[in-house]
């Protein structure tokens, strides 16, 4: 619910969140198909892109416009792409809402930015959270928690459509788990957000059946299972 005006937000933006991100709070962020209907983060940010509507072959023809021929992409939502794209991977996932999570600052967690990047990579790297790029700590608030000045700790915001912010990129060091540190560091990036008017929302791999556990007893609900897909586009032809 928004502060501001004590209205729930619209939760159907979050069926299609990339689209909704890239064409409202992240456009400076995107990249546009020529025919405007297919749309992807700047590379360097979020390998995702998406269509204004996924049943439409217009929007598939427009990424592919947009993309180049035999290019690989990321969408996710439940897409079925034309026979002459190549589907590469296909994961799984759970979206789920946090408008009912306990947020709360982290007086420990320090905010972090583009010098603590190579720290960041570094991180992601060890424990594979997700996609975060060179300029992804630029898409939201980024928090972090060190040990002896080391990085240990991580979790920041990725997708941002109107009313919601997504928590992204949630990791810990292996040698660090089992202290709390993904849940407070989650409590806390859903407290940035709140005081922002958003609500808070996120992504798990659903074979991630371990942080999935994690997120619905803090107070996550799954709202649906979308699929994240990495596709070829189709290659010019001969």
């Amino acid at each position: 619910m928004s502060p501001e005006t004590g209205t729930l937000p619209d939760s159907a933006v979050l069926d299609n969140p990339v689209w909704a991100a890239l064409t409202g709070t992240h456009r400076g962020f995107a990249e546009s198909g020529p025919a405007g209907l297919a749309a992807r983060y700047a590379l360097d940010t979020s390998p995702f892109a998406a269509l204004a509507d996924p049943a439409d072959p217009r929007a598939w023809a427009d990424l592919a416009a947009l993309v180049g021929p035999g290019q690989e992409v990321w969408v996710t939502g439940l897409p079925t792409p034309p026979p002459d794209w190549e589907t590469l991977v296909t994961v799984p996932g759970v979206q789920l809402d946090g408008r009912a999570v306990r947020a709360e600052a982290a007086p420990e967690a320090v905010p972090l930015g583009r010098a603590d990047v190579p720290e960041m990579l570094e991180l992601v790297g060890l424990t594979r959270p997700g996609p975060f790029l060179d300029r992804t700590v630029e898409l939201g608030t980024y928090l972090g928690i060190r040990h002896e000045g080391r990085l240990v700790a991580m979790a920041g915001e990725r997708m941002r459509p109107a009313g919601w912010s997504e928590i992204s990129a949630v990791c810990t060091h292996p040698d660090h788990r089992g202290r709390g540190l993904a849940a407070r560091l989650t409590r806390a990036v859903a407290a940035a957000v709140r005081e922002r008017g958003d609500s808070p929302f996120l992504h798990a791999a659903a074979a991630n059946t371990g942080a999935v556990r994690l997120y619905e007893s803090m107070g996550f609900t799954p709202r649906r299972h979308p699929l994240f897909l990495g596709l070829r586009t189709p290659a010019l032809e001969a």
